[in-house]
């Protein structure tokens, strides 16, 4: 681990951040974690100890501002580890700042696009639009082969790079100090917290990968007609510039009131937010009122998705446990919703199954079989995660980051369109995906790819099995074993041999039978059925192990 000199650049900001922890009745948590030397005179309570704790909190990353109010962001996405009161106070903080004049910008700016602003744009209002603690937001007209365009430019801030490196070098430095000398605060996870912000947070910092995410999503929806992103102009963007196409757009209640249907624009919210996390694994992590635009005239309302920094990612296994986990939901099956947790999460102890089904079936009872003005969803999902915690699974980021953005969703949905079930409404596009999954072509697909793999381990085989039979001639092969009776451990490898030997030859066999070219159909069939079996015998195999240790 580096020391103290080595991480930590700025001491007086080290210095800053203790005294406002102090100033806000944090004094305990300074005196124990050893930076008390760092404050002058006693550290006594304020009259801000008395506000509750997640106030508290708040308010020091609000004074902290930039690095800390975005690392305040994150943790309110993740109910498994924060208290929910904690979460709500976290939930106001706003990354909003004064802006930088124009004039600072400037030379950034024209660095960047490699010539003089005039030369790129034909207008540039040098009075932002937006700002936040990593750039602001400009109006401009931009000259294209296509002609004038209106467009949006994105400025990194000046510095903010180093200043957010500063700013990690401390947190990361925080919060090992935190878990060494303060044990009970280890389960909300300080390190793993500042990792998951860091990651965020670098992601942020590259202008070039929100241009990538912007492309990517609308090809992803090149086919959908009720909503749009922002084009990317690769010629006026770099990694802390970008320039995008100016949305012309209200915001969603502005819009409703303005005569569109608030139930049109909830559910296509929805099927906007159920596509990109279970079809595409590609998703708006951040889908919150203000960076939702509607476009067009209100008969035929167009969705605009901006700022698409912070995205999240699934893997096709992650999607297909998602799917089971909102069938089992709009299902209310208890017992299968335990069951995709149990496959989602990392159990970190012992887990008492029965304890958590009841729980889970408590919460089944309470939330399920309700109208969503009835429920709040995003309660369904803080409590499902907050028993996985109390029992010792934990979960991936990436599932928590679908948690919040469907939670965003069926705000927004609330808001608009009290009456709609959400359940009902995602229940039969999770049927249909779940159908596509099992459909002829996905098996004939997966079971392929099976075939290929298990056919290159074939072809590997004998030259591995040859190297292992040479080294027991030379007698360089050893066998460690840690077995106490050692006529039983040597019986069981025996077995274990014989089982390897015989699997060998199915594996061969197998290999062959699919790797032919034949003319029926069947010995293609008989060969994926050998490999089935030679897998679903593995298994027993192993777990059989698994068990004799």
């Amino acid at each position: 681990m580096p020391t103290f000199f080595d991480t930590v650049r700025d001491l007086e900001r080290l210095r800053q951040i203790v005294a406002v922890l102090v100033r806000h009745g944090f004094g305990e948590l300074v005196l124990r974690s050893g930076l008390g030397t760092l404050v002058p005179g006693k550290l006594g309570s304020s009259e801000k100890s008395r506000a509750n704790t997640g106030k508290r909190i708040r308010l020091v990353l609000e004074e902290l501002g930039g690095s800390f109010v975005k690392l305040g962001q994150i943790i309110s996405t993740r109910p498994d580890l924060i208290p929910q009161e904690i979460i709500e106070e976290l939930k106001r903080l706003q990354d909003e700042v004064s802006p930088l004049p124009f004039e600072e910008l400037r030379a950034e700016l024209e660095e960047q696009l490699g010539a003089p602003i005039s030369e790129v744009f034909r207008d540039f209002d040098v009075t932002p639009m937006a700002s936040a603690s990593i750039g602001q937001v400009h109006r401009a007209k931009l000259n294209t082969k296509e002609g004038l365009v209106d467009v949006v430019v994105k400025i990194q801030r000046p510095r903010i790079k180093n200043l957010i490196e500063r700013d990690m070098d401390l947190l990361y430095w925080l919060a090992h100090t935190v878990e060494r000398s303060i044990p009970e605060a280890n389960i909300y996870c300080p390190v793993a917290l500042v990792s998951e912000f860091d990651r965020a947070v670098s992601a942020e910092l590259d202008f070039a990968l929100e241009a990538d995410n912007a492309e990517r999503f609308s090809r992803n929806f090149v086919d959908w007609d009720t909503v749009v992103f922002p084009r990317v102009y690769r010629e006026a963007s770099s990694r802390t510039v970008i320039t995008l196409s100016y949305l012309r757009g209200r915001k969603v209640s502005e819009a409703v009131h303005g005569g569109a249907s608030g139930e049109f624009i909830a559910r296509e919210a929805i099927r906007i937010i159920v596509s990109m996390i279970f079809e595409h694994g590609f998703f708006h992590a951040d889908p919150h009122p203000g960076n939702i635009l509607i476009l067009g005239e209100p008969e035929k309302p167009v969705l605009g998705l901006i700022d698409l920094g912070l995205i999240g990612r699934l893997s096709p296994e992650l999607r297909d446990r998602l799917i089971d986990l909102m069938i089992a939901i709009s299902r209310e099956d208890s017992r299968a919703i335990v069951d995709v947790i149990y496959a989602i999460g990392t159990p970190s102890r012992k887990i008492n199954r029965r304890a958590l089904e009841s729980d889970v079936s408590r919460l089944s009872d309470k939330y399920l079989g309700k109208k969503i003005g009835d429920i709040e969803f995003s309660c369904l999902i803080r409590d499902l995660a907050s028993s996985c915690v109390q029992y010792g699974l934990e979960l991936p980021p990436d599932f928590l980051m679908v948690g919040k953005a469907l939670m965003t969703v069926e705000g927004i949905a609330r808001q608009i369109y009290p009456d709609l079930d959400l359940l009902a409404e995602v229940e039969p596009y999770f049927l249909e995906l779940l159908a596509r999954r099992y459909s002829p072509e996905k098996i004939s697909n997966d079971l392929f790819y099976l075939a290929t793999r298990l056919g290159t381990a074939a072809k590997t085989l004998p030259v591995q099995a040859q190297e292992i039979l040479d080294e027991m001639r030379q007698g360089r092969l050893s066998l460690e074993i840690r077995e106490p009776t050692l006529t039983r451990t040597a019986d069981r490898l025996g077995k274990r041999v014989f089982t390897a030997i015989v699997l060998g030859s199915f594996v061969l066999s197998a290999a062959l039978l699919i790797s032919r070219d034949h003319d029926y159909a069947g010995i293609a069939m008989l060969g994926a059925a050998l490999v089935w079996f030679l897998i679903h015998t593995i298994s027993l195999a192993v777990v059989g192990t698994k068990t004799d240790r």
